[in-house]
């Protein structure tokens, strides 16, 4: 649902930078980025920011100032980070996709390359998009943007900012998964679906997630199908799969991102609470979020975001 007003009544901008995002590919986009928004009129101040933490204490200070068009030069985490700090404030926001996933930026059709998404967002209208809302065992309750999950996925993320951070898209996710596999052991998972008549489901599971985009990791196709502004959520859940199984799957996942098998089962819902036979930490955009049980659940129309310029 596209907004009416166009990005110059916004006036002057905030670019919160990640310097560590993509093994520090905003960097060296950061003179040509600058010059795209001196381009198009726009007043811009850079921050860098080097943790979650800060980019949030400057985002709530940006809004205080009157600052209303906040954006993220970084990866799917970057920007949760922002989308946390502002929620519920009336300001727009805009990724300029530089880290290792940008799934998201994706989900939005932005161009890949940084700078030709900031030629794209800043010549368009502001957007109404869903958020997931996960709430953990611990009691924390955090918003997400794409996908999050447990299981594999989890491991995967851990290992995706760590051990193989410097490894590019997809196959920084994929070595990950594989990664992770090597020591995985199967999760009992039990799947409800508050105020749905869906019955519940327990898998023995490999992973189970909620996105709100198509894909995560770099493009892996595990929700075809999900809109970011439709007001649903995509419910993954993968059975326990063999090892032979599992490098079947490869060359199509390095080539398409595609996942299939019978093995996968996909619900659209609005809200889903994951209960596990043994303590699971659950992310989101690759983000550590908590402990389960965990309980997702659409945040409809939540933020406005710029998507690239109608052609």
């Amino acid at each position: 649902m596209a907004d009416s007003s166009p990005i110059s009544r916004l006036l002057s901008a905030v670019v919160y930078v990640n310097p560590n995002a993509g093994s520090g590919r905003a960097l060296p986009c950061l003179p040509r980025i600058r010059k795209v928004f001196e381009a198009a009129s726009v007043p811009a101040e850079f921050i860098s920011v080097g943790t979650a933490k800060d980019l949030e204490s400057h985002a709530l200070a940006a809004i205080k100032s009157g600052y209303r068009l906040l954006l993220a030069l970084g990866g799917d985490g970057t920007m949760q980070a922002l989308v946390n700090a502002t929620y519920g404030s009336d300001v727009v926001l805009g990724v300029l996709p530089a880290g290792g996933g940008n799934d998201f930026a994706a989900a939005l059709q932005l161009p890949r390359d940084p700078v030709a998404a900031a030629e794209a967002i800043l010549r368009g209208h502001p957007m109404r998009v869903d958020l997931a809302r996960a709430s953990t065992a611990d009691g924390r309750v955090r918003l997400y943007l794409g996908g999050g999950g447990l299981g594999i996925d989890a491991e995967a993320a851990r290992y995706a900012n760590e051990t193989f951070r410097r490894m590019p898209g997809r196959s920084r996710y994929i070595a990950s998964a594989l990664w992770a596999f090597c020591g995985h052991r199967a999760i009992g998972v039990r799947a409800e679906f508050p105020g749905s008549d869906l019955p519940s489901m327990e898998v023995n599971a490999l992973l189970a997630a909620v996105l709100n985009t198509p894909t995560y990791g770099s493009g892996i196709r595990l929700a075809p199908d999900a809109r970011l502004d439709d007001g649903w959520l995509d419910a993954v859940m993968v059975e326990d799969l063999s090892a032979l199984e599992v490098l079947k799957l490869l060359p199509r996942l390095l080539k398409s991102g595609e996942l299939r098998t019978p093995h996968v089962h996909r619900m659209r819902v609005q809200a889903v609470k994951f209960i596990t036979d043994r303590p699971c930490i659950f992310h989101g955009d690759g983000e550590i979020l908590g402990p389960t049980p965990a309980m997702i659940e659409v945040v409809p129309q939540a933020v406005r975001v710029l998507p690239p310029a109608a052609n």
